[in-house]
Formats: structure tokens, C-alpha cells, sequence
């Protein structure tokens, strides 16, 4: 089977031998998008292989973005404003979501259940909705920045996020009425491809299909990060660990995102934008008005708006060693042109200290840790991506052994390979 079958997502290739219909023996091959991703990191900059990372987990690239700027974050010691903090977890939650729906909408389509595709998708168009509103962009975002944000939420994004809210328990709500007493869905996937916790954790598991299991482990609860700990969710736990436990806690994981966005709204540190001091003092303005050196406002571009200069106290760190100079300041003194200049220019920009660090997030499919070595250049000496969904794949074979050829494909849909994350 594949990697040209169309359940295999053109990488992954799996051979196997039947007896009729039933899988005595098979062996998974991987290997087929050969990305390159970490040695390619090695030779670009800390700043400029951000967008590499969008490619991984392409379904929730927000996630693999802040894995990598908090691994960053953690080797420089520095410190993130807290409405960044809650920016971050929204967009987090919103991509999780983004990954299930996309997850639950392959799996039951390629179970003949087209319609759930269909729902599933509406669904994700509010989500990315709120993210292009947000980022400018609908999947390869490059968003998160190491020290922060790249811009402030959108203006109107609460009217956008709560009507992406809404309809999306309303596609939850329609989707589990379809199947989960659906006597065809139950069939193809309750008691198929059970697998134990204790082989779980042997392999590495993590995510989603860890929990299914009855494993109670999230990064987010076990090593709490960003403002996590102020949040209120619950970690749902499936009971046998096969195909529809996988299903079932992909769905309440999505009511859970849903809660922590509600609660990350509502927490979220209004803007101190606004409390800044505009203008000058009278006096000040007599003389400089007399020396006909009137500081004119500066019209950015709008590719630019939430990220002028007077939101960098919300949205990016103090340090400007990581930060990359407001374009104000950059496009009206010299300073800032240096500045600019300096922090793109080749063997400058951000340089971390000689030493190694590993930092994990909770990705769509669970740990998504990043392991970097630096040598005190501007370029990683070695960056490694502990990708969740390699650790699901290696059990695959043990999961459809001694069931039938058609039991392949839930299977498969429900460990949610992401090639870009497994291949990288």
C-alpha cells in the first residue's frame, strides 16, 4: 500500500503480507518527502529558519513556531510581555482545533463518511478566519517571533473569534450526532487497532493517541508554560486506546481549546498602547516648531498594522538584541537603519551563548520538543525536532497486525501522520 495510494498521503509506503484479506506480516517505510529540515536549519540564521518550522506540522504551524521561539527563548533568558502570552495561547488553541478538525475530517472521509469532511471544514474556515485577521496569513504564518508576537490582535477580532466559537460547537455538535453511535463507524473502528499504555510509552507515544490510551500526560498540565497555569481545561482520557478512542478524544480536545480561548479572552491585559505619552510638551513644541524640525507622523505600510511602535510594550520583549528595530525608527534615524542593518547582517543579529538547551509544547499530535545546540554563532550548530507523530508511526505495524486490508485506512487516520513533521 502506497506511498501512491490515496490513503497514504503520498509518503508513507507499507508492505504487507495477506493471507485473503487479513495482515499476517507488514513493514512501514517513511522517508518519501526527505525534507531536510534540521541540517537546512543549520545553515540559516536564528531568526530567518523560523519559517522552516511553518512546514512541519503545516495543519497548526502557530505550534510549531512556538516550540522553536520558546526553546530560543529559554537559552537567551528572556522574558515575554503577558498579552503576548495570551496571544500565543489563543493562537495555539485555534491551531490545535485547526489539527483535529483536519484529522477527524481525512480519517472519516477515507471511512466513506464524506459529509464529516465537509462539516469539518466549514468549521476550519472560521478558525483560519481569525488567524488571517490575526497574522495576515491562513496557514504559513511565521506569527510567533522570539521575544513575542509579530502584531497585536486584530481590532475586531472578538466578534471574528466568537462566531468562529459558535460555529464551531455547532459543526462539534452535528459532527458527533453522525458518528458516534454510528453502527458502520463503531464497526470500522471500535476494539481496531487497540493498543495498551504500556506499549504506548515504550514507543514514545505522546498526544492525543497517548491519552486514548488512558495516559494522563500533557505538557501543558505536566510542565505548565506561557499562562497555561492560569486556565481552566480538562484533559480528556480514552479507555481501550483503538481507532474510536482516538476519534473521541481528538473531539473533546477541540471543547477544551474552545474553553481556554473563552477564558484567554476574557484574561487578556488590555493594550498599554494607549497610556503611552503622544505628542510634547508645549514648550518643546514652541522650539522645535521655531527651528522648523517638526517630527512628522510616520504612515506605515498596512501589511504593518498592530506591530507600529507603540504596541512593541505588548507584543515583544524588552531585549533588543532578539527584536528586530520598529520600522518607525528604522525609516526616520540613522540609528535605527543601524540597528535594522545589524540584526540581518550576516555573523550579527541574535547570538545565544555557547550551551544546549530542549524545550517541549503541546503540539496537535502531543510533545513537540525542540533540542538546539549553539556555538555562539548566529546559526544553530545542530537543531533536532522530536516530532510526535514519528513515535505513532513506528507502531503502526503492530497496531494493524492481524486485522484486515480495509482496516488500514481508520488506522492510519487516526494517528494523524503529518509528513512535513515526520519527514522533516
Amino acid at each position: 500500500m502506497g506511498p501512491s495510494h490515496p490513503a497514504m498521503h503520498g509518503t508513507i509506503r507499507i508492505m504487507v503480507e495477506l493471507d485473503g484479506e487479513r495482515i499476517l506480516n507488514s513493514e512501514v517505510e517513511v522517508g518519501y518527502l526527505h525534507r531536510g529540515f534540521e541540517k537546512t536549519c543549520e545553515h540559516k540564521t536564528y531568526f530567518n529558519l523560523l519559517p522552516y518550522t511553518d512546514r512541519m506540522n503545516y495543519v497548526s504551524p502557530l505550534i510549531n513556531n512556538l516550540g522553536y521561539v520558546m526553546t530560543m527563548e529559554k537559552m537567551l533568558g528572556i522574558e515575554v510581555p503577558e498579552k503576548a502570552q495570551y496571544i500565543r495561547v489563543i493562537l495555539s488553541e485555534l491551531s490545535r482545533i485547526s489539527d483535529h478538525l483536519t484529522c477527524i475530517a481525512a480519517m472519516a472521509m477515507e471511512c466513506g463518511a464524506f459529509t464529516i469532511l465537509l462539516y469539518k471544514m466549514k468549521a476550519r474556515e472560521f478558525i483560519w478566519d481569525v488567524i488571517e485577521q490575526t497574522t495576515g496569513a491562513r496557514m504559513t504564518t511565521s506569527h510567533i517571533r522570539i521575544g513575542g508576537v509579530r502584531s497585536d490582535l486584530h481590532p475586531g477580532y472578538e466578534e471574528v473569534l466568537k462566531k468562529a466559537i459558535v460555529e464551531t460547537r455547532n459543526v462539534l455538535k452535528d459532527v458527533s450526532g453522525l458518528l458516534d453511535k454510528n453502527k458502520i463507524f463503531l464497526d470500522r473502528t471500535r476494539d481496531i487497532a487497540v493498543v495498551a499504555p504500556e506499549t504506548a510509552i515504550n514507543y514514545g507515544w505522546t498526544g492525543p493517541c497517548l491519552r486514548s490510551t488512558g495516559v494522563y500526560f500533557d505538557v501543558r498540565k505536566t510542565f505548565p508554560y506561557l499562562v497555561y497555569d492560569k486556565m481552566d481545561f480538562e484533559v480528556p482520557l480514552g479507555e481501550r486506546g483503538d481507532n474510536y478512542d482516538r476519534y473521541m478524544v481528538r473531539m473533546r480536545e477541540m471543547e477544551q481549546s474552545l474553553r481556554i480561548i473563552e477564558q484567554a479572552m476574557k484574561k487578556i491585559p488590555k493594550s498599554a498602547a494607549g497610556t503611552m505619552a503622544k505628542g510634547m510638551e508645549p514648550a518643546e513644541a514652541i522650539k522645535m516648531s521655531r527651528e522648523k524640525k517638526a517630527e512628522k507622523k510616520i504612515i506605515l505600510s498596512p501589511n504593518l498594522e498592530g506591530s507600529e511602535k507603540d504596541k512593541y510594550q505588548d507584543i515583544l520583549t524588552k531585549s533588543k538584541k532578539v527584536v528586530v528595530p520598529p520600522k518607525e525608527d528604522t525609516y526616520t534615524s540613522i540609528e535605527g537603519l543601524i540597528s535594522h542593518f545589524k540584526f540581518f547582517m550576516n555573523e550579527h543579529g541574535i547570538r545565544p551563548p555557547k550551551g544546549e538547551v530542549y524545550f517541549a509544547v503541546e503540539g496537535g499530535n502531543g510533545e513537540l520538543g525542540y533540542y538546539i545546540v549553539s556555538d555562539g554563532t548566529d546559526k544553530p550548530y545542530r537543531l533536532h525536532v522530536r516530532a510526535p507523530c514519528f513515535h505513532v508511526m513506528a507502531s503502526l505495524e503492530e497496531m494493524i497486525h492481524g486485522h484486515y486490508v480495509a482496516d488500514v485506512i481508520p488506522t492510519f487516520g487516526s494517528v494523524n501522520m503529518i509528513g512535513g513533521e515526520m519527514d522533516r
